[in-house]
């Protein structure tokens, strides 16, 4: 409750100030206090692609997945009903692509888009600026700078630059008024890279590091996972600060010890959760990542050594070419637990560069209104009890869209020995008396998983509903139905996986899963049911049959 009551205060204050520092009478301000002169100091380590440059001087724009043409008028200009494509575009990531071109044409466009920019939304745009979105774009034009700023004109150098100066003007102000700590984390990210690149501030750098620290320190846990839990912040954060990291050069004082350390945590976290695929576990609104900039930043942490554990909250197995990622059911501190999902010890499982089972996804763009849908147990891979969900998404109120555990911390476990997982939930304990066991182990170099679902009577109470385990299958596997208790799983590549189980019956059903730059894909799920009762257990098998 004290949680509750603190989130709602805070929350309200900050809404409120924020709305008085962004107000028409106070913003004035930013430009009258902004003086900097910024010169390139930061690294883009981040690949670009050549042919975005040509799409984009003809007014195709590909961006968060989806691809819209502007019929040559400017993208500032055009109405586009998808938030993800905009803030892609407010953050100006795309200017990578300009980054080694030597057309003087293609220069002057990226900068004429900037100006463009400043031009409309330089001002204050409630869309455009908000704190995430201003920090990200602060960080782009610093790194591309020299790109901005040669070959323009003395003027539009100074348009430039006091639009940059503005923007980090407004960050300082607005950074403790920031109420979603992954914003704020970006913020003081923002500020870093404006001080390593205004040579009248470099000497606050430790200072404004200390802080940055600081933050990190609140939001990131001992095993360096993010506390949203999702793979796909960490990511988004990585790229910034592995940027930070990189500029830093051979400063070696003890706030830059301490941030790459940090960072240092965060790279092995990120390393931990991702599967044979090349990508990390579908958990907490994480799907699909830009693969390329994926390998970019696993680039730069320092090549560790992927090996079973626990991290961040995430059981994880891995032998010979197999990896299971399953979520412990932690859920996210209220502040951050807008996109969680109630993914309680489901997992994901690959086999060499192929997945086999894994859980849907966030909702693409185009189903927003099905967006808590994917969010619910049944689109994971793990138990449900007549469907409804191990935790609760608030439906009404200030926390609306916000995930709340409905019961005490799950427990999780690895025995090394036998190379096994073992996770405890008491999601239904108070809605239907039981907990639920989930032992998994990974055998035979990771062409067999053995699983084990056991339900645990709550003392006293009485047992009641359906359990539901679901195995929601790769795109593309075709399910070959071979005897009572034995299926065929064909993969996209020809591999056949048997699955058998007992204790349960079992059915198909549809299933989807969401890629960024793919689309929507169409499966399968399997489906064991059974009546749930004290000491149940469910037995299943999933063993890759050789070649």
């Amino acid at each position: 409750m004290f949680e509750v009551v603190r989130f709602l205060a805070r929350a309200s204050v900050q809404r409120a100030a924020d709305y008085i520092v962004t107000a028409p009478w106070i913003r004035w301000t930013w430009t009258g206090l902004a003086d900097g002169i910024f010169v390139p100091a930061l690294v883009d380590f981040r690949p670009n692609d050549p042919d975005a440059v040509h799409d984009m001087m003809t007014g195709r724009y590909l961006l968060a997945g989806r691809l819209v043409d502007t019929q040559g008028i400017s993208p500032f200009a055009v109405e586009v009903d998808h938030p993800e494509w905009l803030a892609s575009l407010y953050s100006f990531a795309w200017l990578r692509h300009f980054r080694d071109v030597r057309d003087a044409g293609a220069k002057g466009f990226a900068r004429t888009l900037v100006l463009d920019w400043i031009g409309n939304e330089g001002d204050f745009s409630k869309e455009s600026w908000t704190p995430a979105i201003t920090a990200q774009r602060v960080l782009n034009w610093l790194r591309h700078l020299e790109l901005l700023t040669g070959g323009a004109t003395p003027e539009q150098v100074n348009t430039i630059q006091r639009s940059l100066s503005s923007q980090v003007q407004s960050l300082r102000l607005r950074e403790r008024l920031t109420s979603d700590p992954a914003a704020r984390l970006l913020v003081c990210a923002a500020l870093v890279g404006a001080a390593l690149c205004d040579e009248d501030q470099r000497g606050d750098i430790d200072a404004q590091l200390a802080r940055l620290n600081a933050i990190l320190a609140d939001q990131i846990d001992t095993d360096g996972m993010h506390l949203s839990r999702n793979p796909r912040q960490q990511l988004n954060l990585l790229v910034e600060l592995s940027s930070i990291r990189q500029s830093l050069g051979g400063l070696k004082s003890a706030p830059a010890i301490e941030f790459i350390a940090q960072v240092d945590r965060m790279h092995e976290a990120l390393d931990a959760v991702t599967l044979g695929t090349g990508e990390p576990a579908y958990f907490h609104g994480c799907g699909q990542l830009p693969h390329d900039t994926l390998i970019a930043v696993q680039a730069h942490g320092g090549g560790h050594r992927r090996r079973s554990g626990l991290v961040g909250g995430y059981a994880i197995l891995r032998d010979g070419e197999a990896t299971i990622v399953a979520d412990s059911g932690r859920v996210p501190p209220l502040a951050m637990a807008g996109e969680a999902h109630a993914s309680a010890l489901a997992f994901e499982f690959s086999h060499g560069t192929e997945l086999v089972v894994g859980n849907c996804g966030p909702a693409p763009a185009e189903l927003a209104s099905n967006r808590d849908l994917f969010r619910q147990g049944i689109a994971h891979s793990g138990p449900t009890i007549d469907g409804e969900s191990a935790d609760t998404i608030i439906e009404r109120g200030p926390f609306k869209g916000r995930l709340r555990a409905a019961g005490q911390p799950g427990k999780v476990e690895i025995s090394s020995a036998d190379n096994a997982m073992i996770l405890t939930m008491g999601g239904y304990a108070g809605r239907n008396g039981l907990f639920i066991e989930r032992r998994v182990t990974l055998l035979s170099g990771g062409t067999t998983l053995v699983g084990q679902d056991r339900l645990q009577p709550v003392e006293g109470a009485q047992v009641s509903g359906r359990l539901e385990l679901r195995f929601h299958l790769a795109p593309g596997t075709m399910v070959q139905r071979v005897g009572d208790e034995l299926v065929r799983l064909i993969l996209a590549s020809g591999a056949v996986w048997t699955f058998l189980w007992e204790g349960a019956q079992l059915h198909e059903d549809e299933s989807a899963r969401h890629s960024a730059s793919l689309g929507f894909h169409k499966s399968r799920q399997l489906v064991l049911e059974t009546q749930a009762r004290a000491e149940a257990e469910v037995a299943w098998i999933l063993t890759r049959e050789s070649v």
